[in-house]
């Protein structure tokens, strides 16, 4: 059954899924989904955790002062990145909620998309554990480090 589970989630639910359960104002980001990590890869190392890569296209709107992306649209982008690698290692939607979130701001991101790659470091029964790192789509440096906590209702 978990295999067809796997089998049957992949990049156009998750895509479906972004589009029906997150609010409005979440939409209003134009998030993409670019990549799911369900299963790991054949010969794949013992370090591997499920995923997602999502890109946050650059807008004006979403810039403070200055050009820059704010802060608040970065960490709206990786809580939503973190969601969607959730899904990918329940291979399907479960309900859940953000218990923790925190980020590290490294540099600044202006005029560029941003990209998201979430992992899954432990899913517990109750509980989910992440990693994001968000990048300058213009030359793949990192812009923010995010860990959080998430409770699997």
């Amino acid at each position: 059954m978990q295999e067809q589970q796997a089998a049957e989630f992949g990049i156009g639910e998750a895509r479906r899924l972004l589009g029906e359960v997150f609010a409005p104002w979440v939409l209003d980001l134009n998030l993409s989904i670019e990549g799911i990590d369900v299963t790991p890869p054949p010969g794949g190392s013992a370090d591997w955790q499920p995923g997602a890569i999502l890109r946050m296209p650059f807008s004006e709107r979403l810039c403070r002062s200055g050009g820059v992306i704010s802060g608040q649209a970065l960490m709206a982008f990786a809580d939503t990145a973190m969601v969607i690698a959730n899904l990918a290692a329940n291979r399907g939607y479960r309900p859940m909620t953000t218990v923790d979130q925190t980020t590290h701001f490294m540099r600044a991101a202006a005029a560029s998309d941003v990209l998201a790659d979430a992992r899954v470091v432990r899913l517990g029964r109750t509980m989910s554990f992440g990693r994001v790192t968000l990048s300058s789509a213009t030359d793949n440096k990192p812009v923010a480090m995010v860990s959080s906590a998430f409770a699997m209702l």
